[in-house]
């Protein structure tokens, strides 16, 4: 029987990507999910999935950027589910460009939709895993954060790094109470990065060079699995700290 079975995981963007992916690996393990996502046909889909494996899912819309939605997706998952005890802050929007060329409103968007979305989920489960005697949070970062190149990159690199500020901030004041935060780095087979090497073909093409695994990550078999990895109690005291999920390529030192 799994460790993590009977535990509660919220996930916002879980309609597809990666979201999806950690979702059916946590369901593997019998993990109940609260699934969050901006298209609730999306996140339907995925709660048919996971419940075929034989867990709770709840799917639910909501927009990461509107405070009353994340509230209201975590009262929905204390109320039908019991709680929480890991939360998966995945949903990101993306300002790509060159500075000059990023309007104010789509790095607003990146910022609300990134480390805003963070900070207010991590703040409304925190009550909830302590009561519960702790839990996990996985806040998402980038190695476009890191890049030595960070032509048309700054905005969301900037982004993503204040994310990792903010994993580092509650993993020191929630310590105590049992609550581990960790930043997950990942490469995966997302719509995202699909759209982006459809877009930047020969940047991509050097970009696959530098991974030293030759690949990019699957979904639910690389990205989810190794979430599951970090929930359980051999990791258990992991945090604060990056962890790239990336076959080799970054280096967050």
């Amino acid at each position: 029987m799994s460790a993590l079975k009977g535990k509660v995981a919220l996930i916002t963007g879980a309609g597809q990507g990666i979201g999806q992916g950690i979702a059916l690996a946590m369901a593997s393990e019998g993990v109940d999910l609260l699934l969050a996502g901006r298209t609730l046909e999306k996140v339907e889909e995925t709660a048919r999935l996971a419940k075929e494996r034989g867990v709770r899912a709840i799917p639910v819309s909501c927009n990461v950027k509107a405070a009353d939605d994340l509230a209201s997706a975590v009262e929905t998952a204390a109320r039908e589910l019991g709680g929480v005890d890991i939360l998966v802050n995945n949903a990101q929007e993306v300002p790509l460009g060159l500075i000059d060329d990023v309007a104010d409103e789509a790095f607003t968007a990146g910022f609300e939709s990134g480390p805003l979305a963070s900070f207010r989920l991590m703040k409304l489960v925190h009550p909830l895993m302590a009561k519960r005697g702790g839990g996990t949070i996985f806040n998402f970062a980038s190695s476009a954060g890191i890049r030595w190149d960070m032509a048309t990159y700054g905005c969301y690199g900037a982004i993503k790094q204040a994310t990792r500020a903010l994993t580092r901030a509650a993993a020191s004041e929630w310590g105590r109470e049992n609550i581990r935060v960790l930043t997950i780095a990942p490469h995966a087979e997302s719509p995202g990065l699909k759209w982006w090497i459809e877009n930047n073909p020969e940047e991509a093409e050097a970009f696959f060079r530098t991974i030293p695994l030759g690949r990019i990550g699957r979904l639910e078999e690389d990205i989810g699995r190794a979430i599951v990895a970090l929930c359980g109690s051999d990791l258990n005291y992991l945090t604060g700290a990056t962890i790239p999920l990336d076959g080799g390529q970054a280096n967050f030192d």
